[in-house]
């Protein structure tokens, strides 16, 4: 009798334990106002991995308006992304995430080969496809960049005029002036010969040269940062395991040429948002600000205090996403 009293008890508080913590979690963790779907995106023959982010509550008109979004350099959208479009999808806004061709879960030969125009086809792609969306108003349309993928957002917003605003978060300004002009000369003509000999290479024998994201000691690495390093690799570790640490030498070869703040002063009257780190080495932070300046109105620009990685969590995370909310508010009506 002793032993079935012990056990009943034993029964009971662990009922009353598990009411405390279902009560618990749901104080800490409220019903989120949307619904995640993973979907796939065509994008000139191939299926681009994506995340399609729906508000539970409709507008007024029963549609909703949309922001598009995607990663920087080599990187894919668990790199924190979803965090940026839960805070969006919370606001009242239809959202998509996509991964590039050969990157992440989508298609595309060969594996980490950044070409971009080919991600701006993808940007585009991205955009109708959410554009057909029964849900979705095509009229309220925008999109959000952040580092290389912040370049992307200006070119597309100064010539696809489907879009109605843009966020540009850590844009690199002027790639060849900013990254390979200031080369010594010695240093420019190793690197045109790497990049014609893995040209020659893949024309012989079809075989592509890779080389790293990042390294331990900043050698041989497409971001030779401390802080890029640290960002990939532990990010990678913890949420994103579709991440490789490779690219190939072609990526460097077309991403010499590509000068996406040229046409800046295209985008207006677009609505034009850039939030930019105080003390960003991977993005000059000054280069940024020359960008915006040529940029026509309606404009804004915000700067957050920290380094170019501070932006995607912590304090930064919040500096950024929370102007990037009220700009989209402001412009798309949701």
């Amino acid at each position: 009798m002793r032993f079935a009293i012990s056990v009943n008890a034993l029964r009971f508080g662990l009922c009353v334990s598990l009411v405390l913590l279902g009560l618990t979690l749901s104080l800490q963790a409220p019903a989120q106002g949307f619904d995640r779907q993973d979907v796939k995106i065509k994008s000139q023959g191939l299926d681009l991995a994506a995340w399609f982010y729906l508000p539970k509550k409709a507008s007024g008109s029963g549609k909703r308006p949309a922001i598009v979004m995607a990663h920087g350099w080599s990187a894919v959208k668990e790199m924190y992304l979803d965090k940026f479009a839960e805070r969006f999808a919370e606001a009242g806004f239809a959202v998509v995430v996509f991964d590039y061709r050969s990157f992440g879960g989508s298609q595309g030969e060969p594996r980490g080969n950044i070409v971009w125009y080919e991600q701006l086809e993808d940007y585009r792609n991205a955009i109708t496809w959410v554009s057909q969306r029964t849900e979705v108003d095509p009229a309220r349309i925008g999109i959000w960049g952040t580092s290389y993928s912040g370049a992307h957002v200006l070119h597309l917003a100064a010539f696809d005029k489907r879009v109605r605003a843009v966020v540009s978060q850590m844009p690199p300004p002027a790639i060849w002036e900013t990254y390979y002009a200031p080369m010594t000369p010695e240093d420019r003509a190793g690197m045109f010969t790497w990049v014609a000999d893995a040209r020659a290479e893949r024309y012989r024998t079809g075989k592509v040269a890779t080389f790293a994201v990042v390294s331990s000691d900043g050698k041989d690495a497409a971001l030779p940062w401390p802080e890029a390093y640290k960002f990939f690799t532990e990010t990678a570790k913890a949420r994103a395991p579709s991440w490789k640490n490779e690219i190939t030498v072609e990526s460097v070869e077309k991403d010499m040429f590509y000068e996406a703040d040229a046409h800046i002063h295209l985008i207006a009257p677009i609505p034009l948002l850039m939030v930019i780190a105080s003390d960003d080495i991977v993005c000059p932070t000054e280069g940024e600000k020359n960008a915006f300046a040529r940029a026509g109105e309606p404009k804004k620009l915000v700067v957050v205090q920290g380094g170019h990685f501070d932006l995607y969590q912590g304090p930064g995370f919040d500096k950024a996403v929370v102007p990037t909310i009220e700009w989209f508010k402001q412009h798309l009506k949701p």
